[in-house]
């Protein structure tokens, strides 16, 4: 099988461009008008976002989000849509109830939020605020008893410096041509398996400030804290960046909860405390695990094919469905899934048939490590020795899109020369909507790279960064409000055509 996957390569790798037909101008403009003129893809977000709520993995907002999008594509007129389990992920979780307020020297409402898989605090508790400056192990025994009842801060500088750069940008020119210019990256021989990135974590967990940070954790369930706060000096002005509280599995106990709180409000706390001034705070946090089902659930629906010889060879689109708990997902990753299940309506809205089948995958637990889109590819795509199996050799291409609700202005090729040379061509339709550049740069850290990563060819859109890292990304104000409608009616747009140019050519997508 092997020997068989390698001349693929090669093979692929000298298909001559004329054998990459792509699709006519006139079918293009079909598509342009539906996706630009007749777009559905903000009713979409609205639906996955404020109806759904945050969408955790395994959540009651994940779930609502996920039915919710089996429905919407069917309707459009895909089939076989399911919400299929793809192997154990672990504990759902939610938030329930969350109040908390500095109760002493004064009052003052505050405005945090408990990372995910944390307990709560079993009612409201009034507590006061302990001070914790601990380097190592050693440091540490010193507040051996005092934690209970307790709200722990930690001492440590959080100083607040003014930025005076726009929190939102596009991609200059200049930016542009640096990434085209850029040389193919080496194609890495040994692949980075899950056992590989368990040890790295479990590597992390054992070192430095992670291993204090996790003994101190121990401690305060062992002494019976209260809460532990939490910031970072980019939590500022109204934006709180907040995500994993540790262990999900179905045999882990909840987490101490940690609460993730803006920086102007930690410092208020650390300096009142610090000076020897009492600080309390009333505290009631209630949360929910889900354990009768630990199984993890992708979203799977398609276009058939309709050529005879090519209909069992599949084209594929996707995004993560799932988010962190504090906004509701809207640009990490609604953004991306609203833009994939409306690309999938433009084709049966525009009335082509395609001859390779068109699959699309709104994957779960991507936030988690890529795991719905891992499992996906492995379940589909090798066999029981985890070498490549017939559908393997029958895949074309992956399309990804998940960084953020800025608009594609090229796409990333993953070092494959000769997919390079043909989104060139495809690109050159949407040269007047702002995509026209291709760099044969890796890109990582989302879904197209469970596709790669086994010899399949998965691309992920450049787009531009709007706010997404200062302002949206993992945080509370990551909602509807930050959603650009007319970037998203692009993306969708050219994800439409590229997934159909894929699915009419001659050849499968060629591989590295």
């Amino acid at each position: 099988m092997k020997n068989l996957v390698i001349k693929g390569f090669i093979l692929a790798a000298v298909i001559p461009f004329s054998a990459m037909a792509q699709l006519d101008p006139a079918t293009i403009q079909k598509i342009r008008i539906e996706g630009l003129e007749k777009s559905q893809v903000m009713d979409i977000a609205f639906n996955l976002t404020d109806k759904s709520g945050n969408r955790l993995a395994n959540s009651e907002g994940y779930a609502r989000a996920a039915a919710y999008a089996k429905d919407v594509l069917t309707k459009n007129g895909a089939v076989n849509a399911t919400i299929e389990p793809w192997g154990e992920f672990g504990k759902g979780w939610d938030l329930e109830k969350m109040y908390f307020a500095m109760t002493a020297p004064y009052y003052k409402p505050l405005l945090a939020w408990p990372k995910s898989w944390t307990a709560g605090t079993n009612g409201l508790k009034n507590a006061a605020v302990i001070v914790v400056n601990a380097k190592d192990s050693i440091t540490l025994q010193a507040y051996k008893g005092q934690l209970k009842g307790k709200i722990i801060i930690l001492d440590q500088d959080n100083t607040y410096k003014q930025s005076f750069k726009a929190d939102a940008e596009r991609y200059t020119d200049e930016a542009l041509a640096a990434m085209e210019a850029a040389a193919a990256p080496a194609i890495s021989r040994t692949p980075d398996t899950a056992q590989q990135r368990r040890m790295r974590e479990m590597q992390a967990q054992r070192s430095g400030p992670q291993r204090v940070m996790n003994l101190l954790k121990a401690m305060a369930i062992e002494e019976g804290a209260v809460a532990m706060l939490t910031t970072a000096t980019r939590n500022h002005d109204g934006t709180i960046f907040a995500q994993g509280g540790g262990a999900y599995k179905g045999t882990d106990p909840a987490n101490f909860l940690d609460l993730a709180m803006s920086v102007e409000d930690y410092n208020t706390f650390l300096r009142l405390a610090k000076s020897g001034t009492t600080v309390k705070a009333d505290l009631d946090v209630k949360t929910k695990f889900h354990t009768k089902d630990l199984q993890g659930y992708n979203v799977i629906a398609e276009i058939p094919g309709t050529d005879p010889l090519l209909k069992d060879e599949v084209v594929m689109i996707g995004a993560h469905l799932d988010s962190w708990q504090s906004g509701t997902g809207a640009t990490d990753n609604a953004s991306g899934s609203a833009v994939m299940i409306e690309a999938m309506r433009i084709i049966k809205a525009a009335g082509i048939s395609p001859k390779r089948t068109i699959r699309i995958g709104l994957w779960s637990a991507e936030e988690e490590g890529l795991l719905g889109s891992r499992a996906y590819v492995k379940n589909t795509f090798m066999d029981a020795n985890n070498q490549p199996n017939a559908a393997h050799q029958k895949f074309s291409t992956y399309f990804n899109i998940d960084n953020g609700t800025g608009k594609i202005r090229g796409i990333y090729a993953q070092g494959n020369t000769a997919a390079a040379a043909i989104f060139k061509t495809w690109l050159a339709h949407f040269n007047d909507l702002g995509a026209k550049t291709v760099t044969l740069s890796n890109t990582g850290s989302t879904d197209h790279i469970a596709f790669d990563g086994v010899g399949l060819p998965g691309f992920q859109f450049i787009q531009d960064p709007i706010e997404y890292s200062t302002r949206t990304h993992h945080s509370n104000m990551d909602v509807y409000d930050h959603l650009m409608q007319d970037d998203l009616k692009q993306i969708a747009t050219i994800v439409a055509t590229f997934t159909l140019n894929a699915a009419q050519q001659t050849n499968l997508m060629p591989r590295k």
